[in-house]
């Protein structure tokens, strides 16, 4: 098995499967994941820890799964926050002004706040109208061949134990 496969098996589908034997329902795991996805590409810097954590707990869904797809995620957050950029300037039909990545890192690290503000405050809400419209497709994606998946997969391990035929524990 290769690296990657190791790590896949040891890190990822390992403790999925580890909770699916605990009792989460398989539709309640892939919620978790499909929260935890939408959550983890909010596009403002900072927020998504927060964010996974105030969903969790209105939704009741596992925090440390959340948590650790909102770390696993970050590199594909960094590309999708550019890329939310330029879909919600699109949307805003507002091309008169782009920027580049590194004016505005520049701005964030020598502009007063009020100046950072004023000079990329659209961008704000250029990136969150285009993830606002996009998050219930990324949401339907994850949400349902995950739920297929670990359905199939709390069937087989029950099959396996000698569970009764169509008893499957928390299995909504």
């Amino acid at each position: 098995m290769t690296r990657f496969g190791i790590f896949w098996r040891r890190r990822i589908a390992g403790p999925l499967i580890a909770l699916l034997k605990q009792g989460i329902s398989p539709a309640k795991l892939a919620q978790t994941l499909g929260a935890g996805f939408i959550c983890s590409m909010f596009p403002i810097l900072g927020t998504t820890s927060l964010l996974n954590l105030a969903v969790g707990v209105r939704l009741r869904l596992n925090h440390p799964v959340m948590q650790a797809m909102n770390q696993l995620l970050g590199p594909l957050h960094l590309i999708m926050i550019v890329l939310y950029v330029r879909v919600g300037e699109r949307i805003w039909h507002m091309h008169d002004d782009p920027f580049t990545v590194a004016e505005f890192v520049h701005c964030f690290r020598h502009a007063s706040w009020h100046e950072f503000f004023s000079r990329f405050g659209w961008a704000a809400v250029h990136s969150i109208s285009a993830w606002a419209l996009t998050a219930p497709l990324f949401f339907i994606l994850i949400y349902y061949p995950f739920r297929h998946l670990f359905f199939e997969i709390a069937r087989r391990r029950h099959l396996a134990s000698g569970t009764p035929r169509g008893l499957v524990p928390g299995g909504k």
